[in-house]
């Protein structure tokens, strides 16, 4: 738990009209820690209660990027007495991804015990609890492009009302933001352009319906440049995915 003194600060900040980003830059804490004591206050909610079982609260935004993450590079591992871990690995060049991906975790679950071990060049976040298999029936057998990935009515929903939060954590798992060259001969002569662009790759074809959709949905185009790639390359939807995507950090 962090100490109180920094939760009355935020608290200060928040009262004075600071948004969650720039009070979270200012004393160094998670932006989604920040919303969370703005919406909820500093008292856990979940108590370890399910949004599914117990008609829990649950914070959807925070959720639906966890989605992201999960269907991207997260998995489910069952332990004795039917309690689930949750296990996502990240590279660990993005410390601020890593630190997201925690903050949601703790948000969703409702409480700070969230595990880090390190593996060859990322580490692996993890918390166990018994529901998440309610929160991601997705969990199966075998690879995900090995077997059916489709969201439950209630996911949908919550990916409805946030997409920006799916496709914020479908990117930082399995996609890019990165600058494209390409050439082309005009008068005989070789010119080089150089453009951003947002890469989402991935081999589950149900994985990639659900990104598109959510694309779909914000009206962003977007082209499929191979049986696993996803590419959004127009200026304009570039950046306006950079208005809540942007390069991996």
């Amino acid at each position: 738990m962090r100490p109180e003194s920094e939760y009355r600060e935020a608290l200060e900040l928040i009262e004075a009209g600071v948004n969650d980003c720039e009070v979270g830059r200012r004393l160094g804490i998670p932006r989604g820690t920040i919303r969370d004591w703005r919406v909820k206050g500093r008292t856990s909610i979940s108590d370890g209660r399910c949004p599914r079982c117990d008609d829990a609260f649950m914070d959807d935004e925070a959720y639906s990027y966890l989605l992201g993450i999960y269907l991207g590079d997260g998995c489910l591992s069952e332990h004795p007495r039917d309690v689930y871990r949750l296990r996502i690995f990240c590279d660990l060049k993005y410390p601020q991804i890593i630190d997201e991906i925690a903050t949601s975790i703790i948000i969703v679950k409702g409480d700070e015990t969230v595990g880090f071990t390190p593996k060859k060049g990322c580490v692996e976040i993890s918390a166990y609890w018994k529901h998440w298999i309610c929160l991601f029936p997705q969990h199966g057998p075998g690879r995900k492009h090995s077997r059916t990935i489709e969201l439950e009515p209630w996911q949908e929903d919550v990916v409805e009302a946030y997409p920006r939060a799916l496709i914020r954590g479908l990117v930082q798992s399995d996609g890019n933001r990165h600058i494209n060259e390409v050439s082309r001969v005009i008068s005989s002569v070789v010119k080089r352009y150089q453009y951003p662009r947002y890469q989402f790759s991935n081999t589950a074809a149900d994985i990639l319906g659900i990104f598109t959709e959510a694309l779909d949905q914000l009206d962003v185009h977007w082209t499929q440049t191979s049986a696993r790639d996803i590419s959004v390359a127009r200026r304009a939807d570039v950046a306006f995915l950079d208005t809540f995507v942007g390069p991996k950090r």
